[in-house]
């Protein structure tokens, strides 16, 4: 009998035991699984660190790269205004009096101008006039600016001088009255504005078709240019031309010797050329004509010099 207690006894003992290393186990795994747990945690805290990290550097190279776009877009616009500033004439008193002694100069200079532009014939005379770096003026007509204008916008844009030759280049309209004349300048301005996207523009430089002197409308023209005057608007003729509109179909040959024929021994010289749809042989002249007057000493201008 004392046997089987003692038997029974260790079978309480035994599962006694097993109790306590059930706990034990149950403890060691909880540990474990706290450890584990601790461990993820830790790297998921780093990894969330290390993100917030990245992410502040990122967001940091945000803010520079915004403020480097947004110093870079106010550097450009600031230059396009003072592109644009410098690309609007003003006419002041002292442009006034240049105008007025324009063919008078000690030194020899060379306005280029063509009139009646722009056309198909316009955009070989601006690569022509870019490749030898010369600046000249253009006086547009309104009809064909709106027939071009990505030509008159241009001419604009590579630093020429968009000057103003009314709106039709018909006479009978244009020469109707001095109100008429001033009406055919307005006209032309404000599709140039259009075309060249600038709504301030006023190039204050007017070329009267046919020239300011003579003629059956000698007398409305006299009137006209005072009202121009009145309005802030000069007008300039020419003292030198290349011949591209008295003949039918001039030569090269032909419009170098009327253009050294009439440069003669002037110092400071107007060219009157045109760019009219028809002048190809003024296209294939201009570069000889540059050269020449190149190597007569003479100073290539454009009347941005002039009206200011």
């Amino acid at each position: 009998m004392k046997k089987v207690e003692n038997e029974v006894y260790n079978i309480y003992k035994i599962n006694l035991k097993q109790k306590i290393d059930k706990k034990k186990i149950a403890l060691i795994i909880l540990l474990i699984i706290v450890v584990i747990l601790s461990i993820i945690i830790a790297i998921r805290s780093i990894e969330i660190i290390k993100n917030n990290k990245a992410y502040e550097q990122y967001e940091s190279q945000i803010i520079a790269l915004q403020v480097e776009r947004a110093n870079r877009e106010a550097k450009i616009k600031e230059e396009q205004e003072k592109l644009k500033k410098e690309r609007n004439p003003s006419l002041t008193e002292i442009g006034k009096e240049n105008i007025s002694h324009i063919y008078n100069s000690e030194k020899k200079q060379a306005f280029l101008t063509f009139d009646d532009g722009p056309s198909i014939q316009t955009d070989s005379i601006l690569n022509i006039l870019s490749e030898q770096k010369v600046k000249a003026t253009f006086f547009v007509l309104g009809v064909n600016v709106n027939l071009y204008p990505e030509l008159a916008k241009k001419i604009y844009e590579e630093g020429h001088y968009l000057a103003n030759h009314g709106y039709t280049h018909m006479y009978k309209n244009i020469y109707s009255s001095p109100e008429a004349v001033l009406d055919e300048y307005n006209r032309c301005n404000e599709i140039v504005r259009e075309a060249i996207k600038n709504p301030e523009y006023n190039s204050h430089l007017f070329r009267f078709p046919g020239g300011l002197i003579g003629g059956k409308y000698a007398e409305i023209k006299s009137q006209a240019k005072e009202l121009l005057n009145e309005n802030n608007i000069v007008n300039v003729d020419w003292n030198a031309l290349n011949g591209d509109a008295e003949v039918q179909n001039p030569t090269v040959e032909f419009e170098m010797e009327r253009l050294i024929d009439t440069v003669q021994d002037k110092n400071s010289i107007v060219v009157l050329m045109h760019d009219s749809e028809t002048k190809q042989a003024t296209v294939d002249a201009l570069p000889q004509i540059i050269n020449y007057l190149r190597e007569q000493g003479y100073e290539f201008k454009s009347f941005y010099e002039i009206i200011k």
